[in-house]
């Protein structure tokens, strides 16, 4: 059975109308070189319990949290999601936890959003918060257009130790339009070079963006980096992958940043393969007015009665296009809401405690691998829950041979950085024991060896 519902005739009077001999012509831009002239290759029609049996046979090839112990980081973190949390997401009323385009009849929603804006302006010591965005990249992406319209200058500068997916992002964006993106050199520290930084900015500079801790886990001098931003009128983008850090460590706020940005993935939501995540966006009050996405408020009814609305949208079916500042026109509402939940199941002293976990787990390890023969941590500065190993031989076909040992050991750093092939990242959260750090730390011994 088919599922295109046209028939000849009005594929007949389809092609007539655009001008075109056959189905085939659609195509004749196309080169021929890059089009599949074969029948697909696939395989003969299944049963339902057939597909299914099929489908598990394929999921059984993947690696997992559950099928491997895991020491994988770089953006996507495996914490543990109490189970209410997905008991409450589970409910009916939040099935549909999408963006409210009849805002002031969907209170509810309103108020989870509302709850959750207010938790990540605790959290990063802002001012506001929008609804949340895409993810981490798309945040930082959006923060560096703000940026831009704030200060109405052209030039952004990237730390190299950026996450990569998000400086590639932010590169996206930027592409086609009239803005200088300029990298900053780190040192053998892991940190952001503020010497040559210093000679980088200039009053034509809009932002400086770094990690908060960088893709390194490093964790950078960010008051530093935004007293020399300020200096040049500049602005200080922070960028979290990793929001557990802010459990600990002091925020970007208080540090002196003017927007920050993150990915809020570990507040309860699975690694899932990557995503989906949820984009964390604050700032100050004197730039809410650019702040891109949307923004909720809280108020008063005639009675008196508390209640929501929608404050600022940036994007949507009756604002013109021109006028938006952003193109992000909804929120990954569901995400958020489970963030909201997670965050306020933890509290800040809970969310104080799980910091601390993943602080001292990772050093026990970094300590313990940086000790193996041929092994060494390069990077000196202090890190959170992951950091870089630099191994005396080929770091990918070191964690091959461990994944064949049912332990994912790191990310191999070449796939971002060419130069560092004998490099890999290892990180370590709450979920992985002291066994499973011993274990890791055998397994790299044999690997040596």
């Amino acid at each position: 059975m088919h599922y295109i519902p046209h028939t000849e005739e009005d594929v007949r009077q389809m092609l007539k109308t655009i001008g075109v001999d056959s189905i085939e012509g659609l195509f004749s831009e196309v080169p021929r070189d890059v089009r599949l002239d074969r029948p697909y290759d696939l395989a003969a029609p299944m049963s339902e319990p057939e597909v299914l049996g099929e489908l598990k046979r394929l999921a059984r090839q993947n690696a997992t949290n559950e099928t491997h112990t895991s020491f994988l980081g770089g953006g996507a973190y495996n914490h543990f999601s109490p189970s209410v949390v997905d008991h409450l997401i589970s409910r009916s009323e939040f099935y549909s936890a999408y963006t409210p385009y009849q805002p002031e009849i969907s209170q509810g929603t309103l108020q989870a959003i509302f709850e959750y804006q207010t938790l990540i302006c605790q959290l990063t010591d802002m001012d506001v918060s929008n609804a949340s965005m895409y993810d981490g990249a798309s945040a930082c992406a959006e923060a560096v257009l703000m940026s831009v319209r704030v200060t109405r200058r052209s030039k952004v500068l990237l730390a190299s130790n950026l996450h990569p997916e998000y400086r590639e992002t932010v590169a996206t964006y930027c592409r086609y339009l009239d803005i200088e993106l300029v990298d900053v050199p780190y040192l053998e520290s892991g940190r952001i070079n503020q010497k040559l930084l210093s000679g980088l900015l200039d009053k034509n500079t809009a932002a400086l963006v770094a990690g908060y801790p960088n893709f390194f886990g490093v964790i950078e001098e960010l008051d530093a980096l935004a007293d020399a931003a300020h200096e040049v009128g500049a602005l200080l983008i922070s960028a979290t992958s990793e929001p557990v850090a802010l459990g600990k460590i002091k925020s970007p706020g208080e540090l002196g940043a003017d927007i920050v940005v993150g990915e809020g993935q570990s507040f309860g939501m699975p690694v899932s393969f990557g995503g989906p995540g949820v984009g964390c966006f604050a700032t100050r009050q004197k730039t809410v007015r650019s702040i891109p996405g949307r923004l909720v408020g809280a108020t008063t009814d005639k009675d008196g009665k508390p209640g929501y609305v929608l404050t600022l949208a940036t994007r949507e079916q009756h604002i013109r296009r021109e006028k938006a500042t952003s193109n992000i026109c909804s929120n990954q509402g569901l995400c958020a809401l489970i963030a909201n939940i997670y965050l306020c199941l933890m509290g800040k002293t809970g969310l104080r405690e799980l910091a601390e976990q993943n602080l001292a787990k990772a050093e026990y390890a970094k300590t313990a691998i940086g000790a193996i023969d041929g092994f060494s941590i390069p990077f000196t500065a202090p890190t959170f829950n992951e950091f870089v190993v630099e191994f005396q031989g080929d770091a990918a076909a070191l964690l091959e041979s461990l994944e064949a040992q049912g332990i994912l050991g790191g990310i191999p750093l070449t796939k971002y950085f060419p130069e560092m092939k004998n490099r890999f990242l290892v990180c370590v959260t709450e979920q992985n024991s002291k066994a499973d750090i011993d274990a890791l730390v055998e397994a790299l011994k044999g690997g040596a060896a």
